[in-house]
């Protein structure tokens, strides 16, 4: 690749490129962006921080205010740097049936010096709490668990064992409480809110899940944004892909020039946009439906 196309490259992954998508449904990408705003208002939020339990105490407000009841899953962590309190919050929304589809995503963000995380953390959250209120004001053929998982990130350094702390634990839980087999999918989002968004199909999630979401992207005219090229990454789909439970990852693993914003101190509001958010809401709503339409489940 010559220089030429390089630059022409990193100009295009720098360019806003859903300014004038208008995302159908009740989904408020402009919501959940000020809500995006205000978790990286609290500033760098790694786990054990008290800008975390600050964060975690308006998130869980949020979600109440939208009248979801809300558990916290505490628990103690061992990481390279010692023993962490980490927590993940739970919001609870009854559907005609008893079995569940989870959204989740992290609220963490990376420990580095001066990272507020707005699309690395600060996406995901913001995203939860808006598809919350959509969820909460619709029937639902399946109950949604709303979990906002902590410890996404590495203390240190990636490996199986240092990274996705809270979602490690919570589907440890979900087996030793015998609640696995009521999950019927696992739908992550990740670095949601990207200006220039593209979404591609994650390598590892689950095809015909993946497919589900795809499918109502291109029913409602997303196609361009959701890419059918696979990527791989390891992210909190793969504690219940573990499982066996149908999980699948959302992630704009292209996240500026070559990726340059990625865990660095560029990762701020405004390389993020609304209409991303409301995009992916729009999506993910959807498929929600679909999910109950072709799963639904006992009824209760």
């Amino acid at each position: 690749m010559t220089a030429f196309m390089l630059i022409g490259l990193a100009y295009v992954q720098s360019r806003p490129n859903t300014d004038f998508a208008t995302p159908p449904g009740s989904f408020d990408g402009e919501r959940a962006f000020a809500d995006l705003q205000r978790l990286v208002a609290f500033g760098p939020r790694p786990s054990g921080s008290a800008a975390l339990e600050q964060s975690r105490e308006w998130i869980t407000s949020r979600l109440r205010a939208a009248e979801i009841p809300v558990s916290d899953d505490s628990f103690i962590a061992t990481t390279p740097v010692g023993p962490i309190r980490m927590n993940n919050v739970i919001g609870r929304i009854a559907g005609a049936s008893s079995s569940i589809v989870i959204i989740a995503g992290h609220y963490d963000t990376k420990r580095l010096t001066g990272f507020v995380g707005a699309n690395d953390g600060g996406s995901s959250a913001a995203f939860l709490l808006e598809i919350g209120r959509v969820l909460a004001q619709r029937r639902n053929v399946l109950s949604c668990w709303l979990v906002l998982f902590d410890g996404e990130e590495a203390v240190r350094h990636w490996s199986t064992a240092d990274g996705l702390y809270g979602s490690r634990h919570f589907a440890a839980e979900l087996a030793t409480q015998g609640i696995q087999p009521q999950i019927k999918a696992v739908i992550v989002v990740d670095m949601i809110a990207d200006a220039h968004l593209d979404i591609h199909r994650e390598a590892h999630s689950t095809p015909w899940l993946a497919d589900l979401l795809f499918s109502e992207a291109s029913r409602l005219g997303y196609g361009r944004y959701f890419l059918e090229q696979p990527r791989a990454i390891e992210d909190d789909h793969i504690p219940f892909l573990d499982l066996g439970i149908p999980a699948l990852d959302i992630i704009d693993l292209h996240y500026g020039p070559f990726n340059f914003y990625w865990h660095s101190l560029f990762d701020t509001p405004d390389k993020c946009s609304p209409a991303s958010m409301g995009i992916v809401g729009a999506v993910v709503s959807r498929s929600i439906q679909e999910l109950g339409a072709q799963i639904g489940g006992d009824r209760r």
